[in-house]
């Protein structure tokens, strides 16, 4: 394996996303319909415009997305009085009413929950469990993550639900009411076994909530999160690697940790399918509209030859071939830095950026120290993300760049953009993306054995002009810029807008990856 150091571009079946559908009308009358067919209100590609404007919209497959399925389980128990003893538990839950009203509480919460989850999540009807019998009939359903309303319960029911297979959660209740027995007992009993060792497998500390329904809200986005980056399918072309020496097992962790599907596209096969688009003249022409759409979006300069972004634009429905063949929705492109250039007569780098911004996960360098961090943080955060080279951090600053980044950063709307050659080579077609002063990151820190990630949170204080990868900002470090400085591993890191770090290391804990915030308040 080749340790040259490439900067810029350089089976699992999933689910597809419910899309839009109105119905009698076709995908090409729903774009006809779009008033004036503007990049304003419903956001189409500039491909998508062109397509309609040409009447031939070619069928792509939507964005593949799983929801999170979750089982509410209530567990209680109805006290009997007896004179002269203890008769009762602590907790509000004392008669069958109660329990009924806790439930419609509880679905109540729930549809709360759905209606601000920006990801799509299932909820199955709570059930109520007061016995071994009934827990286990509970957990019979088909599901992600359990969430087990200790209100009361004893005979090892919370044991017997808790599944080492699946992800679990228990939700207590202190102010927001009726007070729950395990509230009282879950720390000591349940996790700890009335000892002092923790020892209830499938639990820790951080898998309990109390009464705050935003904790929930998410620990749910992690798992939603997780559960999509496990078993991704993801056409690798030119095969999948790792950067460095310390890369080369990079495609083998991803495999068996993350249980990813890589699939191998050849060169030599890639090549006729280059070849045969750029000879599909009814496909050059759609390209030659859509890329017309796209600069003159506002924002938008040309500071290199259209004829490369021409030729982006073929090259970008090449690669959406590829992925809805595969069936999937996510690629990554090796050896982007001269391989695919003489094939596409253009550079990887604006196709690339398109996919990003079409809600697609596309990354160069086929680097898979990197790239799981970018389909976990690109569900977690539901925006696209900036696979980035850093620099050397100092005086708590740091310069990230790539000539890939997308516009659409904050997953709606584009941001100002210079379109240039790729540095390296000062051909074909790369985006500088202006990325907003002051908007907050989240920055994930791969290592290259996958055993501890670092992560941190910054704001970007400047987009600099600097002779180096064509989209670059200059990120101030929220934290401890010097722990960044002497823990950091691998190569590559992975950006995205908004601060995801909780979601990011709860979810890594569940995947068995260590964490270090380095944003994180010291104790």
């Amino acid at each position: 394996m080749s340790h040259h150091h490439c900067h810029c571009c350089a089976c699992h079946d999933q689910h597809p996303s419910v899309t839009l559908e109105l119905p009698g009308v076709s995908r090409r009358q729903f774009l006809f319909g779009v008033g004036a067919l503007t990049m304003g209100g419903i956001a189409l590609s500039p491909l998508e415009v062109a397509a309609a404007l040409e009447g031939t919209a070619p069928a792509r497959l939507p964005r593949f997305q799983q929801p999170l399925k979750v089982l509410p389980v209530l567990t209680y128990d109805i006290p009997q009085r007896r004179e002269a003893t203890s008769w009762r538990n602590w907790g509000g839950i004392q008669k069958e009413a109660d329990v009924k009203t806790e439930q419609q509480h509880i679905e109540k919460e729930l549809a709360v929950l759905k209606s601000q989850a920006e990801f799509p999540i299932e909820f199955l009807p709570v059930a109520c469990v007061t016995n071994l019998e009934q827990a286990a009939a509970a957990i019979k359903p088909n599901y992600d993550l359990l969430i087990m309303y200790a209100a009361g319960g004893g005979g090892n029911i919370l044991e017997a639900m808790t599944k080492t297979d699946k992800w679990n959660l228990m939700f207590l209740r202190h102010d927001s009411g009726p007070v729950y027995l395990w509230y009282e007992i879950a720390h000591n009993r349940f996790l700890r076994k009335t000892v002092d060792e923790y020892g209830q497998p499938g639990f820790d500390v951080h898998d309990v909530v109390v009464d705050s329904q935003p904790e929930i809200l998410w620990r749910l986005r992690s798992l939603y999160g997780l559960k999509n980056a496990m078993h991704k399918r993801i056409v690798a072309i030119g095969g999948a690697g790792g950067w460095g020496a310390g890369g080369s097992k990079a495609p083998a962790n991803t495999k068996s940790l993350w249980k990813m599907d890589l699939v191998d596209f050849p060169y030599a096969e890639l090549a006729p399918r280059i070849k045969g688009a750029r000879n599909d003249a009814a496909l050059v022409k759609r390209c030659q509209n859509a890329a017309q759409q796209y600069l003159r979006q506002s924002g938008v300069t040309l500071h290199t030859t259209r004829e490369f972004v021409n030729n982006a634009f073929v090259l970008c429905e090449v690669f959406k071939d590829l992925m809805d063949e595969a069936r999937t929705d996510a690629l990554t492109i090796n050896s982007c830095m001269g391989t695919i250039m003489p094939m596409s007569e253009t550079t990887a780098c604006l196709p690339l950026s398109l996919l990003n911004d079409d809600g697609y996960l596309a990354f160069c360098e086929s680097d898979f120290v990197v790239i799981p961090s970018g389909v976990l943080l690109h569900y977690i955060s539901g925006k696209p993300v900036f696979l980035n080279d850093p620099t050397y951090p100092h005086d708590k600053v740091v310069t990230l760049a790539h000539c890939t980044a997308p516009r659409k950063m904050d997953g709606t709307h584009y941001e100002k953009t210079k379109i240039l050659t790729h540095f390296e080579s000062d051909y074909g077609a790369a985006p500088k993306v202006e990325m907003k002063i002051g908007q907050r990151l989240t920055n994930l820190v791969p290592d290259f054995a996958s055993h501890r990630w670092m992560g941190f949170a910054g704001t970007v204080v400047g987009n600099p002009f600097l002779d180096i990868c064509r989209s670059q900002i200059d990120v101030r470090i929220d934290g401890d810029g010097d722990k960044l400085l002497e823990e950091m591993k691998g190569f590559h890191w992975m950006t995205c807008y908004g601060d995801y770090r909780r979601e990011t290391g709860f979810a890594l804990k569940k995947a068995g990856i260590g964490w270090l915030d380095v944003s994180a308040p010291k104790a």
